[in-house]
């Protein structure tokens, strides 16, 4: 299922190079990059929730940087930033909201059988795998803390 991805990363470059689209290249390299990179630290090839998480990693080092470039009032990186993330979001699966999250940390929760915030960390474990690449990190620990407390 992996090289399904990649492939589409590999046939997209190719249409970006024929079609002259400098910034969907750039971005599609820096992608299979990371990948090649991912793949010789794992010495094989990647499965398909480790290439989403590869590339959910990518988009949020950019996001970062954006806020970043806010911050220090760069218009002009915030926006080409901001192109880049657009193409890198083609290729992560779509968000899960809140309420998705939500659900799915009960069950995780039910599953662990952790009751108090001393539990988190069997729950994180299982539900990161579980929503890597579907949802942010952050979304997923706030969801987790707030159970946990109840």
């Amino acid at each position: 299922m992996s090289a399904d991805l990649k492939q589409k990363l590999n046939d997209d470059l190719k249409q970006a190079l024929r079609s002259g689209d400098r910034l969907s290249c750039s971005v599609i390299r820096m992608l299979l990059s990371a990948i090649h990179n991912a793949e010789i630290a794992k010495r094989g090839e990647l499965e398909e929730t480790e290439l989403i998480g590869v590339i959910a990693k990518d988009a949020k080092q950019h996001k970062e940087s954006i806020l970043a470039f806010k911050q220090g009032n760069r218009p002009d990186l915030v926006e080409k930033e901001e192109a880049e993330l657009a193409v890198i979001e083609k290729y992560l699966p779509e968000q899960m909201s809140r309420k998705d999250v939500v659900t799915a940390a009960r069950k995780v929760i039910e599953e662990v059988g952790a009751q108090t915030p001393r539990d988190k960390g069997k729950v994180m474990g299982k539900l990161v795998s579980q929503l890597k690449g579907k949802a942010d990190g952050q979304v997923i620990n706030e969801v987790v803390n707030e159970l946990l407390e109840q």
